[in-house]
């Protein structure tokens, strides 16, 4: 060998580990695409199956047709107490809805998930939700970009515009983030379908309480006379316990603060609970000295967190005249309760501990 050459075997090594890591990491997220691609079909046909068992069960004869009325329910009492509330009245709806929209199981396209199929039912012109189906499949929308493309009537304007560039300039810029298979763990429609929902509480679970703990704290620290009283609170009328989630006393205004933090959309629901710890509050545990209690709704959605002043009609004055100059505005919640998701967000995405 020629002693002025020095080969130096660790580069190449190095190298090739890396070439390597490469390979293996392609080759990880190509199988987990491919499980939750398969799951996903697997879970799309039997949903269509359902659907067409039902409807053509219907169409069987009048007395089937009588009975159509209550079949739903019937089926669902059995179904969801053995396999979840995958199986529930209203899902079943929507199986045979599914059936009705989409009849030739074999133009269905296969890119597409339960979720995404579930959202293109709300669709009720035929041509525009078969144009949503083939662009989601072809795009390779998520099932967020497509609700966002269905709110924004993108089909619809496309077919009003003289400018159709500029229209899809603008659709593109409603695309979500490809799903990941970490998303397909936490989605409820799957996990229900799978048995599996108690995984995607003790997610939700999680995120809630992060998300409680950090509000606690940001109270505390606006230095507005906020006094901590107790998470979950029990107040009870004469036949039921309720527990709010959160429960401040402030000092400078001499009343109670309840926090409860919902999921999803803020419902007339929601509005009417808060409304009722309101009342309870006041009857049970307000002092002769105290001013009204005032509640305060947190929805922290995944597309856009809202936050809603519960105010009896009765204390808006005193709400207008003295609390708001003390309690937080509701854009202030607001961007406190996105900063923290946000934040959880990217504690997760960050995390070493893989679910997968």
């Amino acid at each position: 060998m020629n002693p002025f050459i020095v080969i130096d075997d660790t580069v190449e090594a190095d190298e090739g580990a890396s070439q390597l890591l490469h390979n293996l990491r392609d080759l990880i997220q190509n199988a987990r695409q491919r499980a939750l691609r398969s799951v996903d079909a697997v879970q799309v046909q039997t949903c269509w199956e359902i659907g067409r068992h039902i409807v053509e069960f219907e169409q069987g004869g009048s007395a089937r047709a009588e009975y159509g009325a209550r079949l739903l329910q019937t089926l669902a009492s059995s179904l969801a107490a053995e396999f979840g509330r995958g199986f529930d009245a209203s899902n079943l709806r929507h199986m045979r809805v599914f059936y009705q929209s989409f009849p030739i199981r074999d133009a269905l396209r296969p890119e597409l998930s339960w979720t995404h199929y579930r959202t293109l039912l709300r669709v009720e012109n035929d041509s525009a939700r078969q144009w949503y189906m083939n662009e989601a499949a072809g795009q390779g929308w998520t099932t967020r970009s497509l609700e966002r493309q269905i709110s924004t009537l993108y089909y619809e304007r496309l077919l009003a515009t003289s400018d159709r560039p500029a229209v899809e300039r603008e659709a593109r810029g409603n695309l979500a983030v490809s799903q990941t298979p970490r998303d397909f763990v936490r989605d409820p429609v799957m996990l229900e379908f799978l048995g599996l929902p108690g995984v995607g509480r003790l997610l939700e679970a999680d995120l809630e309480r992060a998300l409680l703990d950090n509000l606690q704290a940001f109270l505390l620290e606006l230095g507005r006379g906020f006094a901590f009283v107790a998470r979950q609170y029990r107040i009870s009328s004469e036949s039921k316990d309720f527990y709010i989630d959160l429960v401040f006393y402030n000092y400078l205004l001499k009343c109670f603060v309840l926090f409860d933090l919902k999921s999803g959309e803020l419902t007339h629901q929601d509005i009417g609970q808060m409304d009722m710890y309101v009342r309870m509050m006041d009857d049970l545990k307000r002092a002769p000295d105290d001013n009204p209690t005032v509640g305060i709704i947190l929805c922290a959605d995944k597309d856009a967190s809202v936050v809603r002043y519960s105010i009896l009609n009765e204390s808006e004055q005193i709400f207008a005249s003295k609390y708001k100059l003390v309690l937080p505005s509701e854009e202030e919640l607001r961007s406190e309760l996105d900063r923290e998701r946000r934040e959880l967000a990217n504690r997760v995405k960050t995390s070493s501990v893989d679910l997968l």
